[in-house]
């Protein structure tokens, strides 16, 4: 007979180990080789291959690791991605927005954050300068080329990233200022020498934005915080705007663990 706290004992383990078979395919070995067969998960585990098996195959039932069919190797799966994904959303977004509401209060604006999913800018947060949120463009997507939020959260791409990711820019924003991956390449070098980007009525007329990259403690840029008004009301103090929204930004990438270094030397230009 198996009492509760064996079976608890029991499940613990099993836990463990399972957690041992995803730490191998996290490894810089799996990493490097883009997955790992069975005979090698058990070396690196000290387990039995056809206890490697079974296990892998529940966990690939899951999503959590996936299986290629051709090599028959294994690597972590769509589900444990997810997973980590709405964790960091989650985190960031509770990490910002007492940020948010004092950058807000400060330029008497609404202050957003916003992420990269594809070729569109995807708002996480928006907070009020009267510290409330404001729910209109949470979860809306706009095109990242003609945004200043879409710009700085390129700025860790690079020429050939650009392309893959724009094989070709869509020409609907007719006051926009970049039509071409040149003309992007430079606005996102303009942001890195800046340390925000701006935009002047090139996403909607009348509209006038800044943003600042916020990174992660790799030094990855993970999500941009932006301010947006029209025109008539901030388009006089966008620098100044621009300026206060880094150092809110900053303040942001250091409670996620990153200390500031120097700025490294221009990029290639893209031709």
């Amino acid at each position: 007979m198996t009492l509760p706290d064996d079976a608890a004992r029991h499940q613990g383990h099993g836990l463990r180990r399972d957690l041992d078979l995803l730490e191998a395919l996290a490894s810089p070995e799996a990493q490097r080789a883009g997955e790992l067969g069975v005979v090698r998960l058990a070396q690196l585990t000290g387990r039995e291959k056809s206890q490697v098996s079974r296990a892998l195959k529940a966990l690939a039932e899951e999503g959590i690791v996936e299986r290629d069919p051709d090599t028959l190797g294994y690597r972590l799966g769509w589900r444990l991605f997810s997973l980590v994904a709405r964790t960091v959303e989650d985190r960031l977004a509770r990490t910002a927005e007492p940020v948010m509401r004092e950058l807000s209060a400060e330029l008497e604006e609404t202050s957003h954050l916003c992420v990269l999913r594809d070729q569109e800018v995807l708002t996480l947060l928006s907070v009020s300068g009267h510290s409330f949120r404001v729910h209109g463009w949470e979860g809306r997507g706009v095109p990242a080329h003609c945004t200043s939020a879409g710009r700085v959260l390129l700025l860790d791409a690079t020429p050939d990233e650009l392309y893959v990711r724009f094989p070709a820019l869509a020409d609907d924003r007719p006051l926009s200022e970049v039509h071409s991956l040149p003309e992007l390449w430079a606005k996102i070098q303009q942001a890195r020498r800046d340390g925000y980007a701006r935009v002047r009525e090139e996403f909607e007329e009348g509209l006038v934005g800044v943003s600042a990259p916020i990174r992660d403690f790799r030094g990855r840029v993970v999500a941009a915080l932006n301010i947006s008004a029209p025109a008539e009301r901030l388009g006089e103090r966008l620098d100044t705007a621009g300026r206060v929204t880094a150092k809110a930004a900053a303040k942001v990438s250091a409670h996620l663990g990153w200390e500031a270094r120097p700025k490294p030397p221009p990029a290639a230009r893209l031709t």
